[in-house]
């Protein structure tokens, strides 16, 4: 399996990738690592951003096209239109902060549901922070056991030691090669988004690393 960045149009398929979870849980941080070699500190996402990255899995190239969602409230209202047409969503929580999976159960889960238009759209839950695992809050094995509620894949890994993240991309693309209903999909390409400007006087969430 090999990967590259490049954003040529020399690729067999195309993916749209979703990530969502609360603010703070590394979303962004997970994808920039995911896409650079050298990840960076980064603030709070504002709306929605859009990454590319292209990769070869499977025997197939493949351009993902990976929406990193807000987790803050005040944004949750702009969220519904970003699930439209995904071919895989990443249910992102944090080891270390109990109520990260617990919402994910509780909120983002029932949002899934609730947005998704591709009916056999494929799920990965995700826990990440792998990196700090002497403070974990949740153990694997209760992890599993919510990816087999919710029907998703799962794993874990460290947005900043880089262990296991490109593992999780690669493993939700074979997955969403094996259902033939995915595969014939058009083309997902990012929709024009007009990303929404914070509200005066905003607290600070600080940064999702």
């Amino acid at each position: 399996m090999g990967s590259s960045s490049g954003q040529g149009s020399n690729y067999d398929l195309s993916f749209k990738i979703l990530l969502i979870g609360d603010s703070g849980v590394g979303k962004s941080s997970l994808i920039l690592s995911f896409i650079s070699a050298s990840p960076e500190t980064i603030a709070p996402t504002i709306g929605v951003d859009i990454k590319i990255k292209h990769l070869t899995v499977g025997g197939k190239r493949l351009k993902l096209t990976i929406w990193d969602t807000a987790g803050q409230e005040r944004f949750r209202t702009l969220t519904s239109s970003f699930y439209r047409d995904a071919h895989g969503i990443m249910l992102v929580y944090d080891v270390t902060r109990r109520e990260t999976l617990t919402n994910l159960s509780d909120l983002w889960a029932k949002e899934v549901e609730l947005y998704s238009t591709t009916q056999d759209c494929v799920k990965m839950l995700v826990g990440n922070k792998l990196d700090r695992d002497s403070e974990r809050a949740v153990t694997k094995e209760e992890a599993v056991a919510l990816a087999g509620e919710l029907g998703c894949l799962f794993n874990e890994c460290s947005a900043k030691t880089r262990e296991n993240v490109e593992k999780c991309f690669e493993q939700l693309a074979l997955k969403i090669l094996e259902v033939p209903s995915l595969k014939d999909k058009p083309k997902a390409e990012p929709d024009l988004i007009v990303e929404p400007k914070p509200k005066p006087n905003a607290p600070s969430q600080g940064c999702c690393c």
